[in-house]
């Protein structure tokens, strides 16, 4: 349906946490827990944390 709100799935979106690397685009490895994420890059470490 065109038209249609999504501030509902980018407020969704902004919780996961990255599964590729913004330099390289490599996959990271991401470990989830109760209290945030942390995201690592095997070139880049650690790119955020959540």
């Amino acid at each position: 349906m065109v038209g249609r709100d999504h501030d509902a799935c980018a407020r969704s979106l902004a919780l996961e946490p990255p599964r590729f690397c913004g330099s390289c685009r490599r996959r990271m490895r991401v470990q989830v827990t109760p209290r945030g994420w942390t995201a690592a890059c095997v070139e880049h470490g650690v790119v955020g944390a959540g």
